[in-house]
């Protein structure tokens, strides 16, 4: 992959049959890919991130389709994020999944209308992060409402990035609280 040199690819599954000890009709996958990243602005200030901005369509692109690749059913809900080692800022991490990302991630899980949701943080090697989670089409819809944690063991380094995207096959188990159902979304404003 041309851009930036990455370091490891990073996959994780998992998968709740029940919740509050009802099982689940369908049960909730999640699943996070990373991508541990040379990070080319680490140790000192640097005003034009856009080499990036530019790269990360194609780094969207990638982790978006392998995230869908390993799900292994539709999308139906996402997020993003990452961690910038110790020796890097959190705009560094922002500066590889604003919108074009987004965009990219968007078209890798089949089109979605609502933004997508973020987090990004500075941490030592091993930091979790949690991604957020929200309906694809509809911002609005309650029961997707959701997150995952990463766990990254001994990434990042201190000069790398980490990022990551976060895909769902379904809202949360036994969700109940109201609001838009999935099976309600208009998909037209990413809102409702």
């Amino acid at each position: 992959m041309a851009g930036f040199p990455i370091r490891r690819f990073i996959t994780q599954v998992t998968e709740d049959l029940s919740c509050e000890g009802i099982v689940a009709d369908k049960p909730l996958r999640k699943v996070v890919v990373g991508a541990v990243i040379a990070n080319p602005f680490a140790g000192e200030y640097h005003e034009d991130l856009s080499a990036a901005v530019e790269w990360s369509p194609e780094l969207g692109k990638l982790l978006g389709g392998m995230a869908v690749e390993v799900l292994g059913e539709p999308a139906l809900s996402y997020g993003k994020g990452g961690i910038a080692g110790t020796n890097g800022s959190q705009e560094h991490v922002v500066a590889f999944v604003t919108t074009p990302f987004g965009n990219a991630l968007r078209d890798a899980v089949g089109g979605g209308a609502a933004w997508v949701s973020s987090a990004t943080c500075v941490g030592a090697a091993g930091t979790p992060l949690t991604l957020p989670l929200a309906h694809k089409d509809a911002l609005y819809v309650r029961d997707h409402y959701d997150a995952v944690t990463l766990h990254p063991a001994d990434a990042p380094y201190p000069d790398e990035v980490l990022i990551a995207v976060a895909v769902a096959n379904r809202g949360r188990l036994n969700a109940r609280l109201g609001g838009i159902s999935a099976d309600e979304v208009v998909g037209k404003d990413g809102l409702t």
